[in-house]
């Protein structure tokens, strides 16, 4: 079973997973920053990929994207770092990146690396949804990659019921059309989003990301999905301690529990 679909069928509530960009802070903490979170309890890590025009990212992760680049950060470097990367965690990783890098890595190539290195499934923002059904998937299913599709308060009931029926492994629910970033709280809008996408009952789990950064803000994700996904709060703590990823996880994990 593929490391995502075995987490959700053991764990139902209160999931978290970590976002961090690979070459940010420095070029080759991206294994340390894995094992580290992984040896903290973290449930599932999303390793960025970085992007000159990250359009989905808010400043503090397109900031990350632009120094990891400057340290010379590429796909490549990033796979040869994973390589040995499962000899020490089995939580599940993803791979979350724009389209142009992975397409000039050429997909097919790409997936069959992913799985080479033990990635269990990528996120890719502005892949079109009928483009994966008419291309990618064949390709992603043949190496069991899952490919997690957004959805955002915009989103269609029909398009979510499709994503649904035509993907695996869990949807990601965008809290807000906006970019990433970090929010004290959810107003009563983004809560009712959440309510209403809930009572949609939809075959796959759900996780919750854009704006997790306190107690505050991840119950009221995991009340209305199996979970939250942090990623501007954990990338700056990051850059804060300079790289430190022990030190990183600590004062997230402590802002999350109200320390």
């Amino acid at each position: 079973m593929n490391r995502i679909n075995n987490l959700f069928s053991t764990k139902q509530k209160d999931i978290l997973s970590i976002y961090f960009c690979a070459g940010y802070p420095t070029s080759d903490g991206t294994a340390n920053v894995i094992n580290t979170l992984a040896s903290k309890g973290i449930d599932m890590i999303e390793i960025g990929i970085p992007f000159s025009d990250p359009m989905a990212d808010g400043p503090v992760i397109q900031h990350a994207a632009t120094q990891a680049l400057k340290n010379g950060m590429t796909l490549q470097l990033l796979f040869t770092q994973l390589k040995d990367i499962r000899h020490k965690v089995q939580i599940p990783l993803i791979l979350m990146g724009y389209l142009n890098p992975i397409m000039q890595f050429g997909f097919e190539n790409f997936c069959r690396t992913c799985k080479e290195v033990g990635i269990d499934g990528v996120i890719i923002p502005d892949l079109p949804f009928k483009d994966y059904m008419n291309e990618y998937r064949p390709i992603a299913e043949k190496y069991d990659i899952k490919v997690i599709m957004l959805i955002t308060p915009e989103t269609s009931e029909e398009r979510i019921r499709l994503i649904d029926e035509h993907t695996d492994g869990f949807i990601y629910m965008v809290s807000s059309a906006a970019i990433t970033g970090v929010q004290k709280d959810f107003g009563t809008q983004k809560q009712a989003y959440f309510q209403r996408i809930a009572a949609m009952k939809l075959r796959n789990p759900r996780m919750i990301g854009f704006g997790i950064s306190n107690k505050q803000t991840f119950e009221t994700a995991s009340a209305n999905a199996a979970g939250a996904i942090i990623g501007s709060k954990f990338v700056t703590l990051l850059g804060d301690e300079k790289g430190d990823a022990e030190a990183a996880t600590d004062k997230l994990l402590k802002a999350l529990n109200n320390e």
